[in-house]
């Protein structure tokens, strides 16, 4: 279980996340939305400590996470908005591997995990091009494959679809039910929730730092289509939620 207790993120003189408590269950689908700004991505790096709040803590099964930053962050895999972040080999199947490598699984594992990972992003039979060759759509999937090869309990998405044509889209939403179908906990972070809501068992949405809008999808889009000034897309087949008793 990811536990955040009263979370403060502060950027210069701007508060990023203002005192947030979320729990994210083992196994649990969990849809963080909101506009651009409202703390998301600052939130879910405290996750596995990539951002150390400036107050509050944050705790990996009852371990806080500064504890051990290695067990945090193999527990809690991340998945950046900007690919080039987390891209560290030359080739496309090195760098899915790197992460597996480094726990020093058996070769055949990681051959296993590199291409499980890879037909699931799109990618397979990709393993010898050039990172520098792809597209920023097909970087943006290979980021994807690289955290899916670490096999973490957790695994944190941030804006996981831009750049994504609809079969890429698919096939990254379609791995994302077996992981959580086979009790990997999963968090997307976005501002659309067209493609996720259907997999989401509780939507949480932030608003200037704080949480806003907390509990399953049908009551949370509910609120989202009464307030547009929440700034999250809402499927147009849900947009009447709620409406009607």
């Amino acid at each position: 279980m990811i536990a955040a207790a009263d979370v403060t993120v502060c950027r210069g003189d701007t508060v990023a996340v203002d005192g947030v408590t979320l729990t994210v269950e083992d196994g649990e689908f969990l849809v963080l939305a909101g506009p651009n700004g409202s703390g998301k991505t600052s939130l879910v790096r405290t996750f596995n400590g990539l951002t150390e709040p400036d107050s509050g803590e944050v705790r990996i099964d009852g371990r806080p996470v500064t504890e051990n930053l290695v067990a945090a962050r193999t527990a809690v895999g991340m998945v950046f908005q900007d690919p080039r972040d987390q891209i560290v080999a030359a080739t496309v199947g090195a760098d899915v591997a790197f992460g597996p490598e480094n726990l020093g699984l058996p070769h055949d594992e990681i051959d296993r995990r590199v291409a499980d990972a890879l037909a699931a992003v799109g990618l397979h039979g990709r393993a010898e091009d050039r990172v520098d060759a792809l597209s920023g759509g097909e970087r943006e999937r290979l980021a994807i494959a690289g955290a899916l090869a670490m096999a973490p309990a957790h695994l944190v998405l941030d804006e996981p679809f831009t750049g994504l044509d609809n079969p890429s889209r698919r096939a990254v939403l379609d791995r994302l039910h077996e992981l959580h179908a086979a009790g990997t906990g999963v968090v997307v972070v976005t501002h659309d929730l067209r493609d996720v809501l259907e997999l989401a068992d509780r939507v949480a949405v932030l608003a200037d730092g704080e949480v806003a809008v907390e509990g399953p999808p049908a009551e949370a889009v509910a609120t989202l289509a009464a307030d547009a000034d929440l700034g999250v897309r809402v499927p147009d087949k849900w947009a009447n939620c709620g409406s009607h008793s």
